[in-house]
């Protein structure tokens, strides 16, 4: 590997948003101070875009990796579709879909997961806990062995067991709740890590996470020649979208991209507290939008309670004048219909969700037939992996888990890994 592409050059550093307290001698969800969620600032002045066909070197100076050997070797830039056919059918005549079927695990969050496991890494965390409906944890089981050195505990509810792929690694402890939801497989993680002394990987609030969702931008903004006027994803925490907008905030800045996209958030109308708070004008979700046992065909999306991340969502897509919106099952189905059938991809329900927000919009007039529009194809269908002699099933104990009998996997050995040395981690000052 060229040596130039080894280190970055442009120093960053994790600080708070709100009382701007740096945090950089860790791995921090939040600021000790003041509570606010903790984020990556870079030094723009310094960044310099690499002449590179793989975007984790190209753009590696606004990513918060220190060395790009963390990073994957061979990953080269995700179509950018000028869907013609399908905008012909909208009424549209800059209609672009990013296609991000195409990675590894069929996912955009397998560049979430390349970049948070060398920014926790490079933070001192060796070991962590985390949970997903299925996406995140298996393009996390996908990367680790990247880094030899981590341990990751999932926590998945048993209704979406079935969509993890996860290889039999001694990096990976499959954990599965019976008769628990995503919401209780978040807090039973958070449990568990606080029981061990361990890190809460935090989900949204992993700063690692939101940076590696940048590059679906990052990349888009090189394929489309026109300024891009509305960004369009299907949305849980909306994480996703967060880091788009950062990526875009951070190009206008260096004078590489003409502007911020509206966005444009969709859910599904069986789960959508973001929306229903957002359509009430309420700055924080209420338990009336809480949804307890979320339903649906985008189960990667049913998210019932974002209320941590929304506030911060809500403030971006006011920033870009955007907005959030519901599509229904069948309007759903008919897009996804209407993405195979006219551009020839293959995608999740969860991505079809996005393009029938797009229709959606348009029908309401929101976005204009010239305006030139890219939804990120967030996934598309990836075959389980079935539970295993090595699965650990934790069954409901009183008001919690039975977290006292998950165990780590075996022959997991911490000091075996040939990487460069961190400083060590204060587990005093980890928090979720």
């Amino acid at each position: 590997m060229n040596n130039s592409l080894q280190r970055r050059r442009a120093p960053f550093r994790t600080e708070c948003i709100q009382c701007h307290k740096q945090l950089t001698d860790s791995f921090y969800s939040f600021c000790p101070d003041c509570g606010a969620m903790s984020d990556v600032i870079y030094d723009l002045a310094a960044v310099e875009l690499r002449d590179s066909p793989n975007p984790y070197h190209r753009f590696i100076d606004l990513l918060p990796v220190r060395d790009s050997a963390l990073l994957p070797h061979d990953a080269r830039y995700t179509p950018t579709v000028h869907a013609e056919r399908l905008g012909a059918k909208l009424g549209m005549s800059n209609l672009y879909l990013k296609n991000e079927t195409v990675l590894p695990t069929s996912t955009t969050k397998d560049r979430m997961a390349a970049i948070s496991l060398a920014y926790l890494y490079e933070c001192g965390v060796r070991q962590f806990a985390t949970s997903s409906t299925g996406n995140s944890s298996t393009a996390y089981a996908a990367a680790i062995a990247r880094i030899p050195a981590l341990l990751m505990y999932v926590f998945t509810a048993a209704s979406f067991r079935e969509r993890l792929a996860l290889p039999s690694s001694s990096q990976i402890a499959d954990i599965v709740l019976n008769d628990g939801s995503f919401v209780d497989a978040s807090a039973a993680a958070a449990d568990f890590a606080r029981m061990h002394g361990i890190v809460p990987e935090a989900g949204f609030f992993n700063p690692g996470r939101r940076e590696g969702l940048k590059l679906a931008w990052l990349e888009a903004s090189e394929q489309v020649a026109a300024p891009i006027d509305w960004y369009v994803q299907a949305v849980s925490s909306a994480m996703g979208m967060y880091g788009v907008y950062k990526a875009a905030s951070e190009l206008r800045t260096l004078g590489l991209a003409g502007g911020v996209p509206r966005l444009l958030g969709v859910q599904q109308d069986s789960c959508a507290p973001m929306v229903t708070a957002w359509s009430d004008r309420s700055g924080h979700i209420r338990p009336s939008d809480v949804v307890q046992r979320p339903a649906g065909i985008a189960p990667e999306i049913l998210r019932g309670d974002p209320t941590r991340a929304y506030p911060e969502v809500r403030r971006i897509v006011i920033e870009s004048n955007g907005t959030l919106m519901t599509v229904s099952e069948a309007e759903i189905r008919e897009a996804r219909r209407w993405v195979g059938e006219l551009e020839n991809i293959r995608v999740g329900f969860a991505a079809a969700a996005a393009v029938a927000g797009v229709a959606k919009a348009r029908r309401r007039g929101d976005i204009a037939r010239d305006e030139t529009v890219l939804v990120n194809l967030t996934g598309g269908y990836r075959v389980g992996t079935p539970a295993t002699e090595a699965t650990q099933w934790v069954d409901r104990m009183g008001s919690g888990w039975n977290l006292a009998s998950v165990r780590a996997p075996q022959r997991f050995d911490v000091k075996a890994a040939p990487l460069p040395p961190v400083a060590p981690l204060d587990r005093t000052r980890v928090l979720i």
